[in-house]
């Protein structure tokens, strides 16, 4: 088994709420005890574990917890409920400059920033070139911090953090600051701390960012814990929740109706026409489509469309497209749409089907949202699908 150097239970921080600041003075000197707050949490009874050497995504809408629950890891804060058991010392990059005096100099927040992560002065000593090397500030490293611009002042507090050989690292969004020259740098530090196995903690809102340098996962929402797991199939959930909150649900979906004719429901079957929930990237698919016919109709036109969980028109095939002709009866019927090659990228979707008259103009039923699957893919590509394609250098294909 992998060595755990982080092991989180049960966490939770509780804080109150007070309407007016007198509230908090009413509350703590009441003989009766009365509590004049609310009790609000950002963290509710979270477990999880991290592994030596795992890169470990955190992902989450602002306010769902995840700087409360990087501050406790560090030891910023105090949790009010769990236990999290923490092995190696820990560098962040949280709040770059965070501990910095602003009248010391930049060699000495250099020691006192090492001090405070636990260093001794000659650790700290044996470190300080690298570090000053890489903040490149020149001789603005002998003057107090407080005469430096933004821009030198992170490119110091991000150089005393990433250069003090930290067992575990935590970034929250602050991976490059600076110019292109020192982003760089940045990138080959944070490359580097990676390809010597130490353990990462790396928020971000770029799911993309979090897909090319996470093995792992995790996701809070409102505090809790939502999931957690393998980086791709949880950054999927996430912007599925992400696409969901910004449309209006309608659980029946968008219907027409008739009384020629009825879509009962659709199947979703694997190569071997088997039923499946979800679909692999690449897998070969069979849709059966049921549908009722109670009226005599010259000619009808079956459609089948992939919609994502936005709403996003994804693919929509149809019988008249196709030259197919649908042969029907009255009563239950069956079609069968065959998809040789799914490379739609990770999410959620849905299908929705109609049943149209001749020229596939007047729809005689239209059910929306009929089946929702999931897509697993591997981090191949960014979009919507990916398209068959190859790479050559300096020739033809």
């Amino acid at each position: 088994m992998n060595e755990v150097v982080i092991s989180v239970k049960n966490l939770t921080k509780t804080y109150k709420i007070y309407d007016k600041p007198i509230d908090r003075l009413k509350e703590a000197i009441s003989p009766i005890k009365r509590s004049y707050s609310k009790e609000f949490n950002a963290l509710n009874d979270v477990s999880f574990d991290v592994c030596k050497g795992d890169i470990l995504g955190i992902l989450g809408k602002n306010g769902s917890g995840k700087s409360t629950l990087l501050k406790i890891i560090t030891g910023v804060l105090n949790a009010t409920a769990g236990d999290i058991i923490k092995k190696g010392k820990i560098s962040s990059i949280l709040e770059l400059g965070a501990g910095f005096n602003m009248e010391y100099t930049g060699i000495e927040n250099i020691f006192l920033n090492g001090t405070i992560l636990g260093y001794s002065d000659v650790e700290i000593k044996n470190k300080v070139n690298d570090i000053v090397n890489f903040a490149a500030i020149g001789d603005f490293i002998n003057q107090p911090v407080k005469t430096y611009s933004s821009g030198m002042f992170a490119r110091l507090a991000f150089s005393v953090a990433i250069n003090v050989d930290p067992d575990i690292l935590i970034v929250d969004e602050a991976l490059a600051v600076g110019d292109l020259d020192f982003q760089l740098k940045c990138m080959d530090k944070f490359n580097e701390l990676r390809d010597l196995g130490k353990t990462i903690l790396y928020v971000s809102h770029d799911i993309n960012s979090i897909k090319r340098y996470c093995n792992r996962c995790i996701w809070l929402r409102d505090g809790r814990l939502e999931s957690v797991g393998g980086t791709v199939t949880v950054c999927d959930k996430y912007l599925d929740y992400l696409k969901r909150k910004e449309i209006e649900e309608n659980s029946n979906g968008y219907v027409i109706s008739s009384d020629i004719g009825e879509i009962n429901n659709i199947e979703l079957l694997n190569s071997k026409y088997e039923k499946i929930q979800s679909i692999n990237f690449g897998e070969e698919i069979n849709i059966k489509l049921n549908f009722s016919i109670y009226k005599e109709i010259k000619n009808i036109v079956i459609g089948i469309a992939i919609m994502s969980i936005d709403n996003k028109y994804i693919c929509g095939l149809n019988t008249l497209l196709d030259n197919f002709d649908v042969e029907y009866k009255i009563g239950m019927n069956s079609i069968f749409l065959h998809y040789k090659n799914v490379n739609l990228l990770g999410g959620s979707y849905y299908f929705d089907a109609a049943i149209y008259e001749r020229n596939a103009q007047v729809p005689i039923e239209y059910r929306g949202k009929m089946k929702e699957f999931f897509v697993n893919t591997p981090y191949v590509g960014e979009g919507i699908f990916v398209l068959e394609h190859n790479w050559s250098m300096g020739r033809e294909v």
